[in-house]
């Protein structure tokens, strides 16, 4: 019954995708349909689920996330076979108090996700400008399959930070940051903005099978953490470091890397770093959990559609709509 619900709203939310509509599935099974983000979000009860088919949607900045909800797009990229692109979010998701148990997949946002004192918030294969954490009063923070295309500050809460690409990490207390690529675009101060480091801030937390790229700024005000088998390039950091051999560039290391962007390939070359992680996986973000290059969040989605323009002689308006999960 579950999986024919999915079908069903998939199909519901994207059939017209002229029209952008915005299925919003309550937890009594009722589903009803929104033009727009704001009146979703605002509309939706506490528990409720809410659908974004491919396109654009844009979010006020007095909108703000103050019960729990799930917002599920199809995917932050536009070069899957989703027939309508990507879900995208143009504005800022602003999870308030009252949000606690929320959660945002597959989908592109053009601004932050604002996390205020709220627990256990998900963030997953999406594409967000950063993550910023008001104060340690949030908690259970999960971001998992993640781009976060600038520096991200979790506010000293205890988040759970896997297999992500990310520019760089500031503030986590009690944490856990593994099998991420840290990009460190910042760090090259190409752009004229001042240069900052990779990853600062960090205490009690462990720190285990991350790539550090660009690491001329390095870490700062690291204290009581686990610190192994990750790879800063030719120098070493923490216990049992991975380290390229003089001569030896990233290129060596990884299929393609553009800093964080879906254009990158962070796939391993050859052997390097392979089986090798702390927990006998491979290092970097297809270790552990693993990495969804292309994001595609569990829900059917629309491969192809073929709608007449006009009725036949009966009065009928023929529609074949092609349907897949993963």
């Amino acid at each position: 019954m579950k999986r024919i619900l999915s079908f069903a709203v998939a199909l519901a939310a994207t059939a017209t995708a002229m029209a952008q509509n915005i299925a919003v599935v309550s937890p009594s099974n009722e589903t009803d349909i929104y033009q727009t983000l704001d009146e979703a979000i605002t509309n939706a009860t506490d528990g409720s689920v809410i659908y974004l088919p491919g396109g654009g949607f844009t979010i006020s900045d007095n909108t703000k996330i103050n019960k729990r909800l799930t917002i599920m797009g199809v995917s932050h990229r536009g070069d899957t076979d989703n027939a309508d692109g990507a879900s995208i979010i143009s504005g800022k998701l602003q999870f308030d108090r009252g949000s606690s148990g929320s959660a945002v997949i597959g989908a592109y946002i053009s601004g932050n996700v604002e996390i205020d004192s709220v627990q256990n918030i998900t963030v997953r294969k999406c594409n967000a400008y950063s993550i910023q954490v008001k104060n340690s009063g949030a908690t259970g923070l999960v971001v998992n399959q993640c781009y976060l295309r600038e520096d991200c500050n979790f506010g000293n809460c205890n988040v759970r930070m896997e297999n992500n690409i990310i520019d760089a990490i500031y503030r986590v207390v009690g944490g856990i940051i593994k099998h991420n690529i840290i990009t460190g675009v910042r760090a090259k101060d190409n752009d004229g903005r001042s240069p900052w480091t990779q990853i600062q801030s960090v205490s009690a937390s462990v720190i285990e099978d991350n790539f550090f790229l660009n690491w001329s700024s390095g870490a700062y005000y690291i204290n009581n953490c686990v610190i192994s088998h990750n790879c800063i390039g030719q120098g070493e950091w923490g216990d049992e470091p991975y380290k390229l051999d003089e001569g030896v560039s990233w290129d060596n290391v990884f299929n393609q890397h553009k800093g964080c962007t879906t254009s990158s390939d962070y796939s391993l070359k050859g052997s390097w770093g392979k089986g090798e992680a702390s927990d006998g996986s491979d290092i970097g973000i297809f270790g552990g959990s693993g990495f969804d290059p292309y994001a595609l969040a569990p829900i059917p989605r629309i491969v192809s559609k073929k709608v007449d323009e006009q009725t036949d002689g009966t009065g009928r308006l023929h529609i074949e709509v092609t349907v897949k999960s993963n």
